[in-house]
């Protein structure tokens, strides 16, 4: 969008405010709001924040503002919020790019990309799940009739919570999502929205947008939209799974190929992409699912809901959704990511993984089409199918060992991600929760 194009736009729609907008380390959006006038003066000059005011800018009072600049090709209105529109933007410091601003790293890693002509498309298929507070700030379910022992696609609970669903669609719609389908997932109070891919920053700056919607609209309605991993312990979680593909300067799929002797429909380009996946399995899995609540989704040896579709298993398989990549035929399913992630963060380290992968042409192995979650530790080990980490501790202590994400992301963004993490941990660690009252206050 050309300058004058953007200056008209805000005009025909009646904008009246921008929201200059970037993300925290832990994907959370974060905005000024600028008279619309103002609008080249964001693109051109900046907003300025107090970095240090920040989660995971790694600056300090005594430093340099960190500078937000806008991106024109993100300018969108908001729809539930009459007269604004929102730029999504990348963060500089001494009018250079700061090397831990989410956006920025993901933009070098999509330059990697664009030096061998390709562009990574995904599709990401963000879940939440729907509560109302109760008189003592509890969680409730929104929708009490929501109580199937197996809920999904139930026409009922899609059909109560109908009203929220709408007004977020018909917002998604009205700044071009194609949104093609909605439904009721595997818990109670849960859904899932999908629309249609597009290159790996616009997937990113979309999904941004879709937390800060389903959160507004959610609010008006006087609900709570949960992108938690982990609401409900005898629930399934918020899985966010990627949908990836690469396509060369003309447009054609570099992962496509009919000719696959494993009937999966992926070049040699595709699996070497895929072994690069699998083997940085574990330290994807500190961006890929960066909390503690993570790790009650991610549990090997059984979920205590009884049903799960997150993986355990360093895997891949064809349509396999036990596996940690899925291969529905010419592109990858990479489901180890929740609803809770950085999605910068998440498509830089895949391509920085995935690259490693088609660089040193690593070997997958053969597609695992069995169900994985029958496997006991033992065949697991026989059949060399790994296990992703169980805390996020392993996961941040895997991360710290990768050279190669490290090296890739930049050595700035990985060490205050795991800095920052690690006095989340910490911090968890030292929490004692009614789990443990009920078993050991007298136990002994």
């Amino acid at each position: 969008m050309t300058p004058e194009a953007a200056v008209k736009y805000l005009n025909d729609h009646d904008i009246r405010y921008l929201l200059a907008q970037f993300v925290d380390i832990h994907g959370a959006a974060k905005t000024k709001s600028v008279p619309a006038n103002c609008l080249m003066d964001v693109v051109e000059k900046g907003a300025g924040f107090a970095g240090f005011a920040v989660a995971g800018l790694g600056m300090q009072p005594h430093g340099p503002d960190f500078i937000a600049r806008g991106d024109l090709a993100s300018l969108s209105l908001v729809p539930w919020q009459p007269h604004y529109a929102r730029i999504a933007c990348c963060g500089y410091v001494n009018d250079v790019p700061h090397p831990l601003d989410s956006r920025v790293v993901l933009m070098r890693q999509l330059e990697r990309l664009s030096d061998r002509g390709w562009t990574l498309n995904t599709g990401l298929e963000p879940e939440f799940s729907l509560f109302r507070r109760g008189p003592s700030g509890e969680l409730l379910p929104v929708d009490e009739s929501d109580t199937l022992a197996k809920p999904c696609y139930d026409y009922k609970g899609l059909s109560r919570s109908r009203e929220f669903l709408e007004r977020l669609v018909e917002a998604l719609q009205r700044v071009d999502f194609d949104v093609y389908q909605i439904d009721h997932e595997d818990a109670n109070g849960q859904f899932e929205i999908n629309y249609t891919y597009s290159d790996a920053l616009t997937s990113s700056d979309r999904f941004t947008f879709v937390r800060m919607a389903a959160g507004e609209i959610a609010n008006e309605l006087g609900m709570v939209c949960s992108f938690m991993p982990k609401p409900h312990a005898a629930k399934p979680g918020n899985g966010m799974h990627f949908h990836l593909s690469i396509a060369d300067a003309e447009g054609n799929n570099v992962f496509g190929d009919d000719s696959d002797p494993q009937g999966m429909g992926l070049s040699s380009t595709a699996y070497h992409f895929l072994g690069g996946l699998l083997h940085h399995a574990k330290a994807l899995c500190a961006f890929a699912a960066p909390t503690v609540n993570s790790y009650k989704r991610l549990v090997a040896g059984g979920s205590a809901s009884g049903a799960t579709w997150a993986p355990v298993f360093i895997a891949y398989g064809d349509n396999n959704r036990s596996a940690m990549v899925r291969v529905p035929y010419g592109r990858l399913e990479f489901r180890l990511p929740d609803a809770g992630c950085n999605p910068y963060l998440v498509h830089a380290a895949l391509i920085a993984a995935g690259l490693d992968g088609v660089d040193r042409k690593l070997d997958p192995g053969k597609a695992k089409n069995v169900n994985l979650y029958e496997l006991s530790p033992a065949q697991c080990q026989e059949n060399g199918i790994g296990i992703l980490p169980q805390s996020l501790k392993e996961a941040l202590d895997a991360l710290e060992g990768d050279g190669v994400l490290r090296e890739g992301l930049g050595s700035e963004i990985c060490d205050e991600f795991i800095k920052v993490k690690r006095e989340e941990w910490a911090d968890y660690s030292r929490q004692v929760c009614d789990w443990e009252i009920q078993r050991y206050a007298e136990f002994f």
